[in-house]
């Protein structure tokens, strides 16, 4: 049977992907994408590249186990409308274990033992504004406060970190640091670890504010390139200085 995809309006003012996906145990990966998205994204989704990228995920999902699930493979864009962006995080792919990922850079399920880097990153928040070590590591309330948790990679293979890297992902989401880069004003970029601040490259350094600093996990904090950076009341900082609501982190 062939892949197909479609991109269309619903009541619920998202434009869906449905790709077939024939398995074992999964028939479809229908995606929910904000519509404020579509004018800025579809292209992308009729490049040959897409394409390919779509018949790997179909492949690899078909095969076996991959994270996240379906339906949240692009939560980064359905909880966060284009518009609404103010802060743009950029992480390198989900996490690999089971029940982690749910579509969110760093973001975990409700109910999953906070992963390393993310115990560092509220622990830096608590040190940095004060606020509690919270209790559920799901990082949607930052998302719907207009804060893009993106992956350079939307998927992987189950306890394969890194299985999905070079087949496309990475052409996409940099296409997305363009765009808002290009289409959006004053919006914070966090670029966390050498990977990250590679982005900045596509990043209009005179329109945007950059804050750069070590990765959170444990090899870099532990050695001294996180703690103390002070990522988060700066954004709220700069936020608040051009008349915008600072990140309730």
């Amino acid at each position: 049977m062939l892949l197909y995809i479609e991109l269309f309006y619903n009541s619920k003012l998202f434009f869906t992907f449905v790709g077939e996906l024939i398995g074992k145990s999964i028939k479809k990966m229908e995606v929910n994408i904000h519509s404020s998205w579509k004018p800025h994204l579809a292209n992308e989704f009729e490049k040959d590249y897409f394409k390919n990228l779509v018949a790997f995920v179909k492949n690899e999902y078909s095969r076996g186990i991959c994270y996240p699930k379906g339906s949240q493979i692009f939560s980064a864009f359905e909880h966060c409308p284009f518009e609404n962006v103010k802060v743009v995080i950029i992480g390198q792919d989900p996490y690999h274990g089971a029940n982690q990922a749910n579509g969110l850079c760093f973001s975990v399920q409700d109910g999953i033992e906070h992963p390393p880097s993310l115990v560092n990153i509220f622990k830096e928040i608590e040190q940095d504004l004060g606020i509690p070590y919270p209790a559920s590591g799901n990082l949607e309330r930052w998302a719907s406060q207009g804060v893009l948790l993106l992956n350079a990679t939307l998927t992987v293979r189950a306890n394969q970190a890194g299985s999905h890297q070079n087949q496309g992902w990475e052409t996409f989401t940099d296409s997305v640091i363009r765009v808002v880069s290009e289409k959006s004003n004053q919006v914070v970029f966090l670029l966390w670890g050498g990977y990250a601040k590679k982005k900045s490259a596509l990043i209009d350094a005179s329109k945007h504010y950059i804050l750069t600093s070590g990765h959170p996990s444990p090899l870099s904090a532990n050695r001294g390139y996180w703690f103390g950076n002070k990522h988060f009341s700066k954004t709220n900082a700069f936020l608040e200085s051009i008349g915008k609501k600072g990140i309730l982190w």
